[in-house]
């Protein structure tokens, strides 16, 4: 079934040439002049990589900290005691605890946008595997979700830290920001992603590891980056 765009969209789509590769700086300008809902639109970075997800040697998985943040409000969650427990409130966290913290989980409250956890007491954050795993919740020491540092583990989810995993059909999607953001700042969030997914390049991928790159609102049309000048951004990332 052919999918039907809304007239609004249609009209936008008319100010992007298709296929026509754009440089980071012209994208940026390009999906804020598309980007015209009544809301504040995401701005995402769809990446189709040149890796086959199924084997476990070609998974993509990252993370990264955003420098102008992802413009929401971040609620993080963590499990930890005694002094790593203080720690982790005084860093910002909206709940923290642990057996209490997990049967309220159980329990079916997920007020939350980030877990943290650290290593000691993951026994009894993996009860709860079914429950925070398909949500994208779950601890992972790859992610850097578990952790003794919760301070600033914390304070980096606060600040803007995202997550990026290749799906299932090799491609990545993930955030820059808000199309409210100035374009230096979506440059300079664009600059920080890419360097991580760059730094993120698993050892078996021996061919071409990132095919193409796309710009977009969250309704609005596609922008094809010119590829080159994409990832020459990710040697200018901050940190």
């Amino acid at each position: 079934m052919t999918q039907r765009h809304s007239r609004r969209y249609t009209e936008l789509a008319k100010q992007v040439e298709a296929g026509k590769e754009h440089t980071p700086a012209e994208a940026v300008k390009l999906v804020k002049a598309t980007s015209n809902a009544k809301f504040d639109e995401t701005v995402e970075l769809h990446l189709r990589m040149g890796v086959d997800p199924k084997h476990a040697d070609q998974v993509v998985r990252g993370a990264a900290v955003l420098p102008h943040g992802t413009g929401k409000t971040v609620r993080v969650i963590a499990f930890a005691q005694a002094d790593k427990a203080r720690d982790a409130k005084a860093a910002g966290a909206y709940e923290v605890g642990t057996d209490d913290l997990a049967k309220k989980i159980e329990g079916g409250w997920l007020d939350f946008d980030v877990a943290i956890a650290t290593p000691d007491v993951m026994g009894i954050v993996g009860r709860l595997g079914r429950v925070l795993g398909p949500r994208g919740l779950m601890p992972n020491p790859k992610s850097g979700t578990v952790t003794f540092d919760v301070t600033k583990a914390v304070r980096d989810a606060k600040a803007g830290r995202i997550e990026f995993r290749v799906d299932k059909t090799g491609v990545v999607h993930t955030l820059v920001g808000k199309s409210s953001f100035e374009e230096k700042a979506l440059l300079e969030n664009l600059a920080q992603v890419m360097d991580a997914v760059n730094r993120a390049r698993p050892s078996g991928v021996k061919g071409t590891y990132i095919r193409s790159a796309h710009l977009a609102s969250s309704q609005g049309p596609s922008v094809k980056l010119d590829l080159g000048e994409t990832l020459a951004l990710a040697g200018r990332a901050q940190g």
